[in-house]
């Protein structure tokens, strides 16, 4: 990733991502932020361009790297329930069975 300074507006910062896909992020003084995406037979020509609020940059950085840090998280709620996928080895005593003959519910309280 590089940066560069852009006097009066912010700071741009560059990514080439492992499938050769140019993006930049633009970080302007007030919060906001502008996420560019390039195209792939030019990397200088802008394809998509997105400003954001403050505001939509907090959901997005939350989205990309959830506080939990949990790689499994599916989805989460303003009512504070979580939604997480744990995988299983194929000798797991889990593995095949029925939620509801795990006890998992009654044991964890999850459900």
């Amino acid at each position: 990733m590089s940066t560069t300074p852009l006097p009066g507006i912010g700071v741009q910062y560059d990514l080439t991502t492992r499938e050769q896909r140019h993006l930049s992020v633009i970080a302007h003084r007030d919060g906001a932020r502008t996420v560019n995406v390039y195209r792939t037979d030019d990397p200088d020509a802008c394809a998509q361009s997105l400003r954001l609020t403050e505001p939509e940059t907090a959901s997005l950085i939350d989205a990309l790297a959830p506080s939990h840090h949990s790689p499994n998280l599916l989805s989460t709620t303003d009512l504070g329930l979580v939604a997480e996928r744990i995988e299983l080895s194929s000798v797991s005593h889990w593995n095949g069975r029925v939620l509801g003959e795990t006890r998992m519910r009654t044991d964890t309280g999850a459900s």
